[in-house]
């Protein structure tokens, strides 16, 4: 029998340090926002408020950032600055190891290349380096900005807590994950995969989550914007059809995060935490006397106590921030521009399709064969299947690629580089199995769907 833990005084002070704090996180995470005719949330209006108005220099600024964390891990490797290797946070960024290292160094020379027009023309062309560097970063780096330095709004006041003892009873039967996963997705699915997925990264590095619960988020949950939907299904001239495609991608969304979990390599990883034990520190047990908002709000309160300095709160915002920006664009800019090379000037993808061409047939899709290219491209960008598709005739074809090309989740450009980037626990070739598995999971819901639709 354990010892309960002494409950939070309930005094007026945590519960504003809760409830206000938590409130401005929801809003700016969560809030389903109607702006400029999208709908989606304050945190992606922030980064599109910086765009703007930084429109013609954010390049040159990620161009920059990349070429100077390049430049200082050479410094770092060669010279060994006391003042890096003595402050942890630095020495993570500068320091990385030798595999990390190139990846850092490629990403910068693609940046270079691609920003000053020069070196060979497949690295920076506009399908290459250029949509990586021009189109894909300033919008990453943007969100990053903001994502970073607000996540401690959800993290540090207690609305984990809160939301993960209330959603334990769903999370865990079906999914078999802590109840504070539903955060991440909310978040994901809202405002940004790539938000879900540093969320992820963060509660695994502070322990919150297990090897085997940390790689399925990241993997099955931080799942595509509504706004990003939005752009898929217009590139395929299906806008009128968002309601039926965004409900097909839910339900396709929904049986892969059921079944792709309970299969390998997911299941096998192992149920244990960034520090290597099996024991939790977050019981999800609700204890007698309680029930689960009541014991939601204890939780709540006690993390809320917890807060003794609101400055070492923004600090770690700042942390996260710069964590991401220096640590993860140079990845994306390195992975995401390989992936595209590969699918642009060779026939890999077209081959890896092939196989798929007898699925589609008994799915009963029609061009089965243009089909086929678009299905494995998707591993390389989320934008390349639903471009290929654009010169598809039928509109049910194009609607099954748009809705496959947002479930199948992972893609180099952007998510697959920023879990490998991440501390997230899984590797390069499961990434392209999970991949593989989604595409598998949901085809045939989505074919389902697209026959009852069309």
């Amino acid at each position: 029998m354990h010892q309960q833990a002494a409950a939070p005084p309930k005094n007026l002070n945590n519960w504003l340090m809760f409830i206000i704090p938590s409130l401005i996180g929801v809003f700016l995470f969560m809030a389903p926002i109607n702006f400029g005719g999208d709908i989606t949330i304050p945190i992606a209006i922030l980064a599109k408020t910086i765009q703007s108005h930084f429109e013609n220099s954010l390049t040159s600024i990620v161009t920059a950032v990349i070429s100077f964390t390049a430049v200082m891990s050479i410094i770092t490797k060669l010279f060994k600055p006391e003042f890096i290797l003595r402050n942890s946070f630095i020495n993570g960024l500068l320091n990385p190891s030798l595999m990390w290292f190139i990846v850092q160094q490629l990403g910068a020379a693609f940046a270079v290349m691609t920003y000053f027009n020069i070196g060979p023309m497949m690295f920076r062309n506009d399908a290459t380096g250029g949509l990586v560097l021009n189109d894909l970063l300033p919008v990453l780096f943007s969100v990053f900005i903001f994502a970073g330095l607000l996540l401690p709004l959800l993290l540090n006041f207690g609305l984990l807590e809160f939301f993960g003892t209330l959603f334990t009873r769903i999370m865990r039967p079906i999914f078999g994950l802590p109840g504070r996963s539903s955060v991440n997705c909310i978040a994901s699915w809202l405002g940004d995969g790539s938000v879900g997925v540093l969320l992820t990264s963060k509660q695994y590095e502070s322990g919150m989550y297990t090897q085997r619960e940390a790689a399925v988020i990241g993997t099955t949950f931080s799942a595509v914007s509504i706004t990003f939907s939005l752009v898929v299904i217009a590139q395929v001239n299906l806008e009128h059809m968002f309601a039926p495609f965004y409900l097909t991608i839910c339900l396709a969304g929904l049986v892969a995060a059921i079944i792709v979990p309970r299969l390998p390599p997911l299941s096998r990883k192992k149920n244990i935490y960034i520090n290597g034990t099996t024991e939790s520190s977050h019981d999800e047990t609700v204890p007698e006397g309680h029930n689960v908002f009541s014991y939601g709000l204890e939780q709540a309160l006690k993390k809320a106590a917890e807060v003794k300095s609101l400055p070492t709160i923004a600090l770690d915002g700042l942390k996260n921030a710069v964590d991401m920006v220096f640590g993860v664009l140079p990845v994306v800019m390195a992975i995401g521009t390989v992936a595209l090379v590969v699918a642009e000037n060779t026939p890999i993808f077209d081959y890896l399709g092939m196989p798929f061409i007898p699925f589609l047939e008994l799915l009963r899709i029609p061009e089965a064969e243009a089909a086929s290219k678009t299905i494995v491209v998707g591993f390389a960008d989320m934008f390349l299947p639903s471009i290929l598709a654009s010169t598809i005739q039928s509109d049910m074809t194009r609607f099954i690629i748009a809705a496959m090309s947002v479930t199948q989740l992972i893609y180099m450009s952007e998510i697959g580089a920023l879990l490998i980037g991440s501390k997230v626990p899984v590797k390069a070739w499961e990434l392209f199995v999970i991949f593989i598995l989604r595409t598998l999971v949901t085809l045939p819901v989505i074919a389902l769907m697209a026959h009852l639709i069309f």
